[in-house]
């Protein structure tokens, strides 16, 4: 998690420094506000990673010596071909339809969303097609 912290606090850092450029010589509210969410998109979640990384062991990613080896976990099972990511895609594809063209829409656009939580979650209870 240090590589990480140290990535993102760096993001951080390189858009503070463009806010601090780019705000006294605009004088523009919109993209100032969002240059300073980008310096908090940066700084939030890499100070995060960072204090997390002093607290925990070293992982074998942030250890200069370490090999693949190290990084392996337990492999299980991958799950086999399904059809619900694509009923899911196609259930909030037809939900933005909705919104465009008519409610009307709304409702098979939901029935396939539902269709496609219900058995992506009995399809990964029961362990895929055999």
């Amino acid at each position: 998690m240090k590589n990480e912290g140290r990535i993102l606090l760096g993001l951080g850092l390189f858009f503070l420094i463009m806010f601090g450029f780019y705000w006294p010589l605009s004088h523009e509210q919109s993209g100032s506000t969002m240059m300073f969410f980008a310096v908090l998109l940066g700084f939030l979640p890499g100070g995060y990673y960072y204090w997390w990384s002093r607290r925990m062991k070293p992982r074998p990613e942030d250890s200069d010596d370490a090999d693949m080896a190290e990084s392996a976990g337990f492999i299980d099972s991958f799950p086999g071909s399904s059809i619900f990511p694509f009923t899911l895609g196609m259930g909030a594809w037809m939900s933005v339809m909705a919104m465009i063209f008519g409610i009307w829409l709304a409702i098979p656009a939901l029935s396939l969303i539902v269709w496609a939580l219900l058995g992506a979650t009995a399809e990964a209870r029961r362990g895929g097609h055999r």
